[in-house]
C-alpha cells in the first residue's frame, strides 16, 4: 500500500490495487436477463428467512447493542490512538479484499482525481444546505467522512469490494452482482407487482444514492421510469453525474438532487419507488425514522418502500471474528444504533402496510412496504 499525496487534496491519502477489471454490470447488458436466473434464491417465508441464506440464532450479533462486548468494543475505540490504527487496518481489509478479487482500486480512484469531476460540483450543490449533525462524523476511515474527493473516488471500488464479500464464493464481480443486485431488485419487482395495484412504474428515487451505482442498477431496471439520484455529499453527486456522462445516453436520464433525505423538497406523492440502500447503518434512529417518514409522504398510494441494508440476523454478521467486527464499527459511528432499531415497527409506524424481509444475500436484508391504496 503506498502512501501518495494528490495535488488536488488537502489530505494525504493511502491507495492500494493493482490489476484492472471491468464493472461487470454495464448499461449495455440486459437487465431483465440479470435479475431472473435460476440460481437466485428467494423464498421468503413469515420470519423473513430466505431459502439458502442461514439466519443466526440472534435477533442481532452480539457485538452489537448494549451487550457487555459491544460495550468493551466502544470502549477500545474511544482510545484515539487505537482508534487511529482501528480505521486504517479497516481501511486496509477493504482495499486487500478489493486487490485480491482483482477489483482495481487505485486506478479506479485516480481516474476520477485526475479528471474534470471537480467542474460538476457547481451544477449539483445547494451551498445553502444544512447538513445533520451525524453527516458530519467520521465514516469510512475518512475524516471528512463523506464530504471529500477521496471518499467519493474510492466509492465505487469499496462497492465492488462490498459485493465481492457478500458472495465471496462468485467467480467474478459480475456473478456477485447477480446475486447481490439480482436479489435486491427481484425483491422490489415482486413487491410491487403483488401490492401496488399497478405495474406501471413512471418515478423512481434513490435516496442516499452515494456514487450512483444503486441509480444507474435501477435506471438499467425500469427503463421507461424516470429515476432521481439523492445524496447529502455534493461530491458524490459530482462522481455519479461524471460517470453517467461517460455512458451511452438514456431514453430518460437520471437527475441528481444535492438535499438531505429526511427532507428533501421534493412534491408529495410524486414516487413509485422510494430506493434506499445501504444506508440506514450510517444514521442514528432519529435520522431513520424521518428518513422512513419522508419516503411515505414521497410515494404514491400503491408506491413501493424498499430498503437494503445489513441484516441484523446474518449468521455472518454474528460470526464475524472480534478483530473484523471492532474494525467495522471503528468506521460506522450508528451502527448499534441501527442494530437495536426496529426497522420493520419503524416503518409501520410510518404508515406503511404489506411490510416484508427477506434476507437477498449472506449479509444483507431487503425490507419491501406498500402506501395503502
Amino acid at each position: 500500500m503506498a502512501l501518495c499525496t494528490h495535488p488536488k487534496l488537502e489530505t494525504r491519502c493511502f491507495h492500494g490495487g493493482h490489476n484492472s477489471c471491468i464493472f461487470g454490470a454495464s448499461r449495455r447488458r440486459n437487465m431483465g436477463a440479470f435479475v431472473s436466473f435460476s440460481r437466485v434464491k428467494m423464498a421468503a417465508s413469515s420470519g423473513g428467512e430466505m431459502m439458502g441464506y442461514e439466519e443466526g440464532a440472534l435477533e442481532r450479533p452480539k457485538w452489537s447493542g448494549e451487550t457487555p462486548l459491544s460495550r468493551l468494543v466502544r470502549a477500545l475505540i474511544s482510545f484515539k490512538p487505537l482508534y487511529s490504527l482501528l480505521k486504517l487496518g479497516a481501511r486496509q481489509v477493504l482495499i486487500s479484499t478489493a486487490e485480491k478479487k482483482n477489483i482495481p482500486w487505485r486506478e479506479m480512484t485516480k481516474e476520477i482525481l485526475d479528471s474534470d469531476v471537480y467542474k460538476l460540483m457547481d451544477d449539483i450543490q445547494d451551498t445553502s444546505l444544512v447538513y445533520p449533525d451525524y453527516y458530519l462524523n467520521p465514516f469510512h476511515a475518512y475524516d471528512e467522512g463523506n464530504l471529500s474527493w477521496l471518499a467519493a473516488a474510492e466509492a465505487e471500488a469499496a462497492t465492488m469490494s462490498m459485493v465481492r464479500r457478500a458472495i465471496p464464493d462468485a467467480s467474478s464481480l459480475d456473478e456477485a452482482n447477480q446475486i447481490v443486485r439480482g436479489n435486491w431488485l427481484q425483491a422490489i419487482d415482486q413487491h410491487h407487482t403483488m401490492y401496488s395495484g399497478s405495474t406501471t412504474i413512471k418515478d423512481i428515487l434513490d435516496i442516499g444514492c452515494s456514487v450512483g451505482v444503486s441509480t444507474r442498477f435501477l435506471a438499467d431496471k425500469y427503463p421507461s421510469a424516470r429515476v432521481t439520484g439523492l445524496d447529502l455529499s455534493p461530491y458524490f453527486l459530482a462522481v455519479a453525474k461524471f460517470k453517467e456522462l461517460k455512458s451511452s445516453p438514456r431514453k430518460n436520464p437520471i437527475s441528481w438532487k444535492h438535499a438531505k433525505g429526511e427532507d428533501t423538497s421534493l412534491p408529495s406523492q410524486s414516487f413509485d419507488i422510494v430506493s434506499i440502500s445501504y444506508v440506514f447503518h450510517e444514521c442514528p434512529t432519529k435520522a431513520i425514522i424521518n428518513l422512513v417518514k419522508e419516503a411515505f409522504r414521497l410515494l404514491r398510494p400503491g408506491g413501493t418502500l424498499a430498503i437494503t441494508d445489513n441484516s441484523p440476523k446474518s449468521k455472518i454478521l454474528q460470526e464475524l471474528s472480534p478483530v473484523l467486527f471492532t474494525l467495522m464499527k471503528s468506521t460506522e459511528p450508528f451502527l448499534d444504533e441501527y442494530y437495536l432499531t426496529d426497522l420493520e415497527a419503524t416503518i409501520k409506524e410510518a404508515g406503511f402496510v404489506n411490510v416484508q424481509t427477506i434476507l437477498t444475500d449472506p449479509r444483507h436484508r431487503t425490507v419491501t412496504a406498500t402506501v395503502p391504496r
